[in-house]
């Protein structure tokens, strides 16, 4: 196939033939997690080059929100070891919204000089045809994104914290992102279940989103990591969410498909009234526990069953696909996406 837009897939025509059901949302918003929650969780590490391929790809679908690296330390994820370089090659267009995950303070010091840095242009830099230099009219990135787990035992095994010293380092995040101008999201990990404990107490997950919210993030994603939740769960939860934290901030679903759940749970997020989403095209990634699990659901999955439901996404599936299709051939072996396989649905 070669480099993006050889080949675009079958002529899909609009965005399906459905209308929105009653009490669902006539359109949504999803942010693109592939390039890196996707990318750090792949045996293979991309080449800076390629990523940056696939970025300025993605940005041109129609997605709005793309979560492009994480300024987690190296040797820690080296998939993603080049945050700054990507940062410094990718070509969004300004109104699509670019984020990154925020592991600490630290993290975010490395990201603001970054930013600082991109927003002086060199003497001598590129010109466009505007008159301006590249990237003048858009900073490095826009949003940050913090984590934690709502389950000790995972939360210790994967940032060696006690939640309650996650809340204080990210609440010190939050504070100092929100200082300089970005928009915050906090997503909270094992929001419907962990493999180490089991259970996870829904009321634990509203109080940590609420201290969150309190902190400065205007949106909060809840994550099924290892795919455990079911849509009666995600519909109750999602119900309580809002009730407990209110109109103004913004709530958003992140499904795994480890057990062929995940576009169930979306449906079910839907009718409790969530707009918001995140995915990973080609299904990349996804939490490494259990062995052998799938990753995020697919963005092209989630994009096409939406379409065809009649719910708004603004973004092109075969667009999409192609990345999709670039990102298999780069990797070299089959992804798991359905859509990517079997192709939209073609109405003729």
């Amino acid at each position: 196939m070669g480099a993006l837009g050889d080949d675009r897939g079958p002529t899909v025509a609009g965005e399906g033939i459905g209308r929105p059901g009653a009490g669902l949302p006539g359109a949504v918003h999803i942010r693109e997690v592939g390039p890196r929650d996707g990318f750090q969780n792949e045996p293979e590490t991309i080449p800076t080059e390629l990523k940056i391929e696939l970025i300025n790809a993605l940005a041109r679908t129609g997605l709005r929100r793309l979560e492009v690296t994480s300024f987690v330390r190296a040797e820690v994820i080296p998939q993603l070891a080049d945050a700054g370089a990507v940062l410094a090659g990718i070509d969004v267009p300004a109104e699509v919204s670019v984020s990154v995950l925020i592991p600490n303070e630290r993290g975010l010091e490395h990201a603001l000089a970054l930013r600082e840095k991109a927003a002086r242009p060199p003497a001598g830099a590129a010109r466009t045809e505007a008159g301006g230099t590249a990237h003048a009219d858009r900073p490095a990135f826009d949003e940050i994104n913090v984590f934690l787990s709502a389950s000790e035992t995972h939360n210790r095994k994967n940032v060696n914290r006690t939640i309650t010293e996650s809340l204080d380092g990210v609440t010190a995040v939050l504070g100092r992102a929100r200082a300089a101008g970005l928009r915050c999201e906090g997503v909270i990990a094992t929001s419907f279940g962990c493999p180490y404990e089991g259970h996870v107490p829904p009321q634990r997950v509203l109080e940590i989103a609420a201290r969150l919210r309190d902190a400065g993030a205007q949106e909060v994603g809840f994550g099924d990591t290892t795919g455990m939740a079911n849509p009666r769960q995600v519909r109750e939860f999602f119900a309580a969410a809002r009730s407990s934290l209110g109109p103004e901030v913004e709530l958003t679903a992140h499904f795994h498909n480890t057990r062929g759940q995940g576009l169930a749970n979306v449906l079910a997020a839907l009718e409790a009234g969530v707009d918001s989403f995140e995915s990973s095209f080609g299904e990349l990634g996804g939490c490494p526990v259990p062995a052998g699990a799938t990753g995020n659901i697919a963005t092209e999955d989630l994009v096409s069953m939406l379409h065809e439901m009649g719910v708004h996404t603004g973004i092109d599936l075969r667009s999409l696909l192609a990345c999709a299709r670039r990102v298999q051939e780069i990797l070299g072996r089959p992804l798991h996406s359905h859509t990517l396989l079997a192709g939209p649905i073609d109405w003729r």
